[in-house]
């Protein structure tokens, strides 16, 4: 599957007979799926299919879908109320000996208010179907582009992801190779200290001092640091590959990935190590900065 960011855009728009159409789709970052749709009046019964849509093609994002529609004519019919004329007909005829009985004419029925209405034209049934259905199938398309563009920046931003990996793992062995990390650099540090001591405070168990050396060197070592940092960059590089909804599980890598950071800067004993922890860091950071992207 291919990784997706949770940006994109999409608009496709359409007619169908009298009828224009468009659909809008924005999606940006969220922590899961949270859809907001606007639909014309009339076409309310359309949000749980535009709901179940969404939910079948993506796991993140705050989504927004909004459809307008139009007449892009108007169609206009008369309704002549019978009844109201058959009054007034009515009327003048009680009224024939007092007023001048001259017929109606038209420009006066059409001055008396509810003898003739003008209103809108109303569709057939089968007319609002194949609307309604090239509206659906213009939906079906808009999501496919929305999921093409936020596959398009998912693939930019592995690629970047992919990159950070990289520079961590490049860190790790930095770390791992630095020559204050050997045996016997440990045993001269620790054993120049330890006559320091014994130097300026005789008083002091050498033997006890010496055991308290190796805990100390022990608690320093970052041995299980290194093997975790290498783990994980293994994980990573895994969940890029598999692509899909991966951007949880790679957020709870980078907080593992700042926790082993975290741990060899307050262990290091050399500024070189120190150095490369504290750049390790700032790589954690700009790698957890952009899963914040990725569905």
């Amino acid at each position: 599957m291919a990784l997706q960011s949770m940006t994109g855009f999409a608009r496709r728009e359409g007619t169908t007979g009298r009828w224009r159409w468009a659909w809008e789709l924005r999606s940006v970052n969220g922590k899961g799926l949270d859809v907001r749709i606007r639909l014309p009046q009339g076409l309310e019964r359309l949000e749980n299919d535009v709901r179940r849509l969404i939910g079948e093609r993506f796991s993140r994002g705050n989504m927004q879908a909004s459809l307008s529609v139009s007449a892009a004519e108007n169609r206009f019919e008369t309704v002549l109320n019978q009844e109201a004329l058959a009054a007034v007909l009515a009327l003048r005829d009680q009224l024939g000996g007092i007023i001048d009985p001259t017929p109606l004419q038209l420009d006066t029925l059409l001055s008396i208010r509810g003898i003739i209405e003008f209103r809108e034209t109303e569709d057939s049934e089968d007319a609002l179907a194949v609307r309604d259905a090239e509206i659906a199938d213009g939906l079906l398309v808009a999501l496919s582009d929305l999921r093409s563009m936020r596959e398009h920046e998912g693939a930019a931003l592995g690629r970047v992801l992919n990159d950070h990996v990289s520079a961590i793992e490049g860190l790790t062995v930095t770390i791992e190779g630095d020559p204050s990390r050997s045996p016997r650099e440990i045993a001269a540090r620790l054993s120049a200290q330890v006559a320091m001591l014994m130097d300026t405070a005789g008083k002091f168990d050498q033997d006890r001092l010496h055991a308290e050396a190796a805990l100390l060197a022990t608690k320093a070592d970052l041995r299980e640091e290194i093997d975790r940092l290498k783990a994980h960059v293994v994980a990573a590089r895994e969940l890029l590959a598999k692509g899909g909804p991966v951007g949880r599980k790679l957020d709870f890598l980078a907080q593992e990935f700042n926790r082993e950071s975290n741990t060899i800067c307050s262990k290091s004993n050399a500024s070189a190590v120190t150095a490369a922890g504290i750049e390790l860091k700032v790589v954690i950071d700009q790698f957890r900065e952009q899963i914040q992207n990725l569905e």
